[in-house]
């Protein structure tokens, strides 16, 4: 059975503290789900807080892209020691690293793998996705895709289904920043597009995606 790739948001583990009750409970799920995992996770706030004083000294995007990379390896370091003996005890730093632990452990945690101009975990966990052959999970703070950001705007439409095409559109009209927020960055939506990669957006409720895994009705935006 193919693994589940997961793109886990930053903003979700941690928004401003660790969310304990979250991460026990994100635990309890994985745990009896049996499938194999490889969950790339996000920077989130962390991140951006570190990135938005370098933005304001110029300083360059490869540099800010940098830290964003190693706040992601933190955030999956910091869930790799939370899972304990089910991850595997290692951040890998390629693909073919990934592999090889996913072959003795049910989960692997990483971060950003390399720098990849205009890229996020996002991207990262696109690439992987491609690489097993399988769907991608995005997993963010809200419950799907909508028309406009709905954390600022009450009329914003829930989009229940898009085509790859469709949402490539939507994702390149916003102009790439580091630390940027958005549902599925810039380079995710490209690799998506090329390779034909699946991908269902969902929000945080892990009764929401524990039904996803089930194959049983969930909400959520898909992708394909």
């Amino acid at each position: 059975m193919k693994p589940v790739v997961m793109s886990l948001g930053g903003s979700i583990v941690a928004p401003g503290k660790i969310d304990y009750k979250f991460v026990k409970e994100f635990k309890k799920v994985i745990s009896k789900i049996n499938r194999k995992f490889v969950i790339i996770v996000g920077g989130g706030q962390t991140a951006r807080t570190y990135i938005e004083p370098l933005a304001k000294e110029k300083a360059s995007y490869r540099e800010q892209s940098l830290i964003g990379i190693r706040v992601t390896r933190l955030n999956a370091w910091f869930l790799t020691n939370f899972f304990g003996k089910i991850a595997s005890q290692k951040i890998p730093k390629d693909m073919k690293e990934v592999k090889s632990l996913l072959r003795k452990n049910k989960v692997v945690f990483a971060g950003g793998l390399r720098y990849v101009p205009d890229n996020t975990s996002d991207g990262t966990a696109a690439s992987l996705a491609s690489y097993f052959k399988t769907d991608l999970v995005n997993m963010t703070n809200v419950k799907g895709l909508y028309d406009k950001n709905p954390k600022k705007y009450k009329d914003a439409k829930f989009i229940p289904s898009i085509s790859l095409n469709e949402f490539y559109k939507m994702a390149n009209k916003i102009k790439y920043k580091p630390g940027q927020h958005f549902v599925l960055d810039q380079h995710a939506s490209d690799i998506i597009k090329k390779n034909k990669v699946k991908t269902v957006i969902l929000g945080q409720s892990l009764k929401n995606f524990e039904n996803y895994l089930k194959n049983k009705k969930f909400i959520g935006t898909i992708i394909k």
